[in-house]
C-alpha cells in the first residue's frame, strides 16, 4: 500500500509549510464576518495560520490576513482572533 498522503499548508505568518492539522483557519464568510475555524470546514474564504499568538500578531502587522482574506481587519476582529486562539492551547 501506498502511504497516505499528508496534506500541507503555508501558513501566512511564518511562511512555512505545515501538515493541515497543526495550522488554523481564518474564514470571511458571506457576511464579510472574520472567525477562527478549528473545524476547516465552515465555508468561505480561507487562509492558515499557526496556533503561535506570535505567528498571528506577525501576520496582523504585515497585513498578511487582510491580504489574504480580501478584507481590512478591524481592532474588535484581530482581538477575537487572540482571544480564540489563547482560548484553544
Amino acid at each position: 500500500m501506498k502511504p497516505k498522503k499528508v496534506p500541507m499548508r503555508m501558513c501566512i505568518g511564518c511562511r512555512t509549510m505545515k501538515p493541515k492539522r497543526e495550522l488554523v483557519r481564518l474564514v470571511r464568510d458571506a457576511q464579510d464576518c472574520i472567525r477562527v475555524d478549528f473545524t476547516g470546514k465552515l465555508p468561505g474564504r480561507g487562509a492558515y495560520i499557526c496556533r503561535d499568538v506570535a505567528c498571528v500578531d506577525k501576520a496582523i502587522k504585515i497585513r498578511a490576513v487582510a491580504h489574504a482574506l480580501g478584507q481590512n481587519l478591524t481592532a474588535e476582529q484581530e482581538k477575537s482572533i487572540r482571544e480564540a486562539l489563547q482560548a484553544d492551547e
